[in-house]
C-alpha cells in the first residue's frame, strides 16, 4: 500500500514533488502518467489524439488502481484520474493519505508550460486550466487528507513540509 497519494492539477508539482518526498523517505516513486506511456509505448498527448480520452481514461484507470493497491511508496496520480468514480470511492475508502497539492494558475502556467504535450490544455490553456479546476477543484478537496501550496516554492520545501506533517502516517504504511 502506498505510503502517500498526491492529487492536483497540471502544475502543481505532483511529480517533483513525489520524487523529492521519495528520496526523503527512501522509497519508490509511482507516476502513473509515466507508467501509462510506459506501458501503452505512447505520450499521453498521442493517447489523446489517436485513441480519444476515454481509451486514455481506461488505461489510467487500471494503472492506478492497481498502484493503489501495490505500489509501497509515494504515488503521483495524473490531474484527471481522481475523475474516475471507481478511483475517487477507492480513495475515499482507504486509509492511505491523500495529499492535495495546490497551485494557482499564474504559477501553474509557467511549469506546465500550456504545450501539446498537456492535451486537455492544448486550445486556450489558461481557460481551459480555469475551467478544469473548477470541476476538480471540489473533489480534490473532497478526497484530500492535507492540502499543501506549491506557490512559490521548492518542491524538496514542500516535500519536507509533507514529511513533517505526515511523516509518523507515513511509516505506518
Amino acid at each position: 500500500m502506498p505510503k502517500a497519494v498526491l492529487i492536483g492539477p497540471p502544475g502543481a508539482g505532483k511529480s517533483s514533488v513525489g520524487r523529492q518526498l521519495a528520496k526523503l523517505w527512501e522509497c519508490d516513486i509511482f507516476d502513473s502518467d509515466t507508467e501509462i506511456e510506459r506501458i501503452s509505448g505512447k505520450k499521453i498527448a498521442d493517447i489523446f489524439t489517436d485513441d480519444g480520452e476515454p481509451a486514455f481514461r481506461t488505461i489510467e484507470r487500471e494503472v492506478v488502481l492497481e498502484a493503489l493497491k501495490t505500489a509501497p511508496g509515494v504515488v503521483a496520480l495524473g490531474g484527471g484520474s481522481v475523475l474516475d468514480p471507481i478511483v475517487n470511492e477507492y480513495l475515499q475508502a482507504s486509509s492511505i493519505p491523500v495529499l492535495y497539492l495546490e497551485v494557482s494558475i499564474s504559477q501553474a502556467a509557467p511549469r506546465v508550460g500550456f504545450n501539446k504535450e498537456r492535451p486537455l490544455l492544448a486550445m486556450n490553456p489558461r481557460q481551459q486550466w480555469m475551467q478544469l479546476m473548477e470541476k476538480r477543484r471540489p473533489i480534490y478537496e473532497g478526497l484530500a487528507t492535507r492540502s499543501f501550496n506549491t506557490d512559490n516554492r521548492k518542491p524538496a520545501e514542500v516535500a519536507r513540509e509533507i514529511a513533517d506533517v505526515i511523516g509518523a502516517a507515513s511509516e505506518e504504511h
